[in-house]
């Protein structure tokens, strides 16, 4: 009788183990941190060689080189974003075109939304769902977020404030 209580103990304790452990899996142990990226160290993967950014008008600026020179265009989202929550906090993006305002690079600002949701976007390429594109098309496109599992809170942000942006973007062309 005794070995049976001991069996039934090890057992539910077994089960415990097992059913937590289950319970846990996919869900990130990650503190969110303040990630802080600048909108030239963005600028400055697509374009080395800028150093500097214009204001054009409210929404556009100018990407120059040391020359003063014109190398491209860029937008963000922060100014129209505030009220647009991640996971964590706010998700502000931004967009760096070409001279011909050609997307090249969408990327997420300084932000609190966990590293790993994050860096899942960027494996799976998430950040490129604009690229190529000029900004009245890239408004009809919609990201599937929902395909970003694990990630989808995050992508439903970053989503909704590209497409605030690039909304400014047209109306002020």
């Amino acid at each position: 009788m005794r070995k049976d209580l001991k069996l039934q103990a090890l057992y539910f304790i077994v089960m415990i183990l097992i059913t937590s452990s289950l319970h846990s899996q996919g869900r990130s142990k990650e503190v969110p941190v303040l990630k802080e990226i600048s909108g030239l160290e963005v600028i400055k993967t697509v374009y080395p060689n800028a150093t500097a950014v214009e204001k054009t008008n409210d929404v556009w600026f100018r990407i120059i080189d040391s020359d003063k020179k014109l190398i491209g265009y860029t937008l963000s989202s922060k100014p129209y974003s505030g009220d647009i929550q991640g996971y964590h906090n706010t998700t502000p993006v931004i967009i760096v075109l070409d001279k011909e305002r050609v997307i090249k690079k969408v990327a997420i600002l300084s932000h609190w939304e966990t590293a790993s949701y994050v860096s899942r976007l960027e494996r799976l390429k998430f950040f490129d769902n604009w690229n190529g594109l000029k900004p009245a098309d890239a408004l009809k496109k919609r990201a599937e977020a929902d395909s970003y599992s694990g990630a989808t809170v995050t992508a439903i942000a970053v989503s909704k404030n590209v497409e605030a942006v690039l909304k400014k973007a047209v109306e002020s062309k």
